[in-house]
């Protein structure tokens, strides 16, 4: 019933004399204070103060309600705690005013006024409910001179959407399930691709400006390329800092794109790339010889943009085993533990890119009982390519740490024989280890030299050939790459390659009738080590031809439009190659030829001597088909 009765009759009296009642709640939220002044028998209340009409402006509302004075509030009675809080009330803050006008002073009914006429009163009554206590009754705006704080005027609660930014730190306290799961990670992804292309501004920035900067806006002073004297003196007196190399570098990237106009008069191209490669060695810690050989790949400030690449790691992938799960039960057992994943892509259907995780990923449960193995995306790749199919004979050559052979042995759906073949005997201790671990029934593990594998055993359906390496497309993954490279291990690694490419033609059945296929791959973005290895393949083996790799993505080289590439700052994966042959019978028509070509060399007169490059290939040859 609240303070008030609603049929406006004052309450029974008690038979046991009560203590007076007072309310808990603020009474000037209601401004029921005027209905106190009712109970006044002796003394009576002064009136609110008239304002002059100079502080018309000021807002201010008094209510009163003429009632008998018999009405009162219920169960309370006059003392000195109820008076002095509504004289506390009404008098307070008018006391600390200064009083320049007359005060009126006397009830209200001594007020002579108009009933239209509310002009002393500043505004029109309000009518108010003395309801129950318990309702909850909106409070009446009253205005005030002070200023509303920002902080009130905000909602008790803040809806989360997808394009509020704020949202992002009251999304992060949910516990992760598959239906947030999506949005979580693309917002995760997006930051760490903010954060990548922030490092890039300050290059791209001087290199896309323009060429009048007056104002200072890049540079205070103009840029003075150093001369070769100039550089000797700074590597004697220790190199220069950080910032000058950053500024060089920016300056050499930006004359670089139009020479004719910004190059300084007098100095040649080569003096700026020489520059600008001294300075990626220096700030990136590479050796000159591999940060030339990296940085002539690309355009220039695609080149920036490999280096920077390199500095940053690449994301965690893993890749499902289908022999033991599903993809979708893999993804949700992960969830519940507090892993953040979603699928990599549309281009493999066993592939899962971790972005956060509460639990090591490499000592779960599901990883343990060989539900998923820890592979880079690159990785994925090859086995894509070749395709291998159930009930064929499939040899990986160079198979340690088993990712690529555990992942043939899935697509077979453990059928068929796949021989892994590592020459490093300690290497096949994890190759060994992964199989049991993935359930992987159909393996052979051996351990033999690549380029005695057609002497060993030949007559595969198909081949995998993922050969040694310089590891220049993983150097965020192995920093070393950078100062132990010299251009006599590209020499050798590439010679390797060309051995072991020609092995694995040789290995492979032109028979089959499924198969006859070869896929070589490298972790490597050198040229020497990829299409030069291709083009000699083709060259040496003419039965072998080039087919597409049916990846969907990639770069290609003009040349070899064919195979793919695969670079950290396009595809934010480490820097990769492939490439797929098709192995086919001899033909009648192509031996003919060379008995044709033969006969003519007769009628001219004996043919040349072969030259000894010839005749050490003509044997390397003969060998390799004993």
């Amino acid at each position: 019933m609240g303070r008030r009765a609603k049929n406006k009759q004052a309450a029974p009296e008690s038979i046991e004399p009560k203590e007076p009642w007072t309310s808990k709640k603020q009474l000037g939220k209601r401004k029921a204070e005027t209905e106190a002044e009712a109970d006044e028998k002796s003394s009576s209340r002064p009136a609110k103060k008239v304002k002059d009409s100079i502080e018309k402006k000021k807002n201010a509302a008094i209510v009163s309600e003429e009632e008998d004075d018999s009405e009162g509030w219920e169960d309370v009675e006059d003392d000195a705690n109820l008076k002095a809080q509504s004289k506390s009330l009404f008098r307070d803050s008018d006391e600390d005013e200064d009083v320049d006008a007359d005060v009126f002073e006397g009830g209200l009914d001594d007020l002579e006024m108009d009933e239209d006429d509310d002009e002393p009163l500043r505004g029109p009554a309000q009518e108010f409910d003395f309801g129950s206590d318990e309702e909850d009754d909106e409070d009446i705006p009253i205005p005030s001179k002070a200023k509303k704080s920002k902080q009130a005027e905000r909602p008790k609660k803040i809806i989360p959407t997808q394009s509020d930014d704020s949202s992002s730190d009251d999304s992060e306290d949910e516990p992760v399930t598959m239906k947030n799961m999506a949005e979580r990670s693309r917002k995760l992804e997006a930051e760490a691709a903010e954060a990548a292309e922030l490092d890039l501004e300050e290059f791209q920035a001087g290199a896309e400006g323009a060429d009048s900067d007056e104002d200072g806006n890049i540079d205070a002073e103009p840029f003075h390329l150093p001369t070769a004297a100039e550089r000797e003196q700074e590597k004697a007196t220790g190199g220069p800092d950080v910032h000058t190399v950053q500024r060089r570098m920016r300056e050499c990237v930006r004359a670089l794109a139009k020479f004719s106009k910004r190059g300084e008069k007098g100095r040649a191209r080569s003096e700026y790339i020489d520059q600008i490669v001294a300075d990626i060695a220096s700030y990136y810690g590479y050796n000159e010889f591999l940060a030339e050989k990296l940085f002539l790949l690309f355009p220039v400030n695609e080149a920036i943009e490999f280096f920077e690449a390199n500095e940053t790691p690449r994301p965690v992938t893993i890749r499902t085993n289908t022999l033991r799960t599903r993809r979708r039960d893999l993804a949700q057992a992960l969830v519940n533990r507090g892993v953040n994943l979603e699928p990599i892509g549309k281009w493999t259907n066993v592939g899962l890119q971790v972005f956060e995780s509460n639990v090591p990923i490499g000592a779960t449960p599901e990883y343990l009982a060989g539900h998923y193995m820890l592979q880079a995306a690159s990785s994925f790749l090859p086995v894509i390519a070749l395709s291998p199919q159930p009930d064929e004979r499939v040899l990986d050559m160079a198979s340690a740490p088993g990712g690529k052979t555990t992942h043939m042995a899935a697509l077979m759906q453990n059928t068929g024989v796949v021989f892994a073949n590592d020459m490093n005997k300690t290497r096949t201790k994890s190759l060994t280890a992964n199989v049991h671990r993935l359930g992987c029934k159909n393996v052979v593990v051996c351990s033999y030299d690549g380029r005695e594998f057609p002497k060993v055993m030949g007559g595969f359906d198909r081949v995998l050939l993922d050969a040694p390496c310089s590891g220049t497309g993983v150097i965020s993954k192995d920093p070393s790459v950078k100062i132990n490279k010299s251009d006599r291990d590209f020499t050798l690694l590439s010679h390797l390659q060309k051995q072991l490419i020609l092995c694995a033609i040789d290995s492979v059945s032109p028979e089959s009738k499924t198969g006859g296929y070869l896929v070589y791959s490298t972790c490597s973005v050198t040229v020497d080590e990829n299409e030069a290895v291709v083009d000699y393949a083709l060259r040496k083996r003419p039965n072998v031809k080039l087919i597409d790799t049916e990846l969907e993505f990639g770069t290609f080289n003009p040349s070899l439009n064919l195979t793919r590439r695969f670079y950290p700052h396009v595809h934010n994966m480490d820097g990769f190659f492939v490439a797929k042959f098709r192995v086919e019978k001899r033909s009648k028509a192509s031996a003919a030829a060379q008995r044709g070509q033969a006969e003519a060399h007769e009628g001219e007169g004996p043919p040349p001597a072969p030259s000894v490059k010839s005749r050490a290939a003509s044997s390397k040859t003969v060998e390799t088909k004993a």
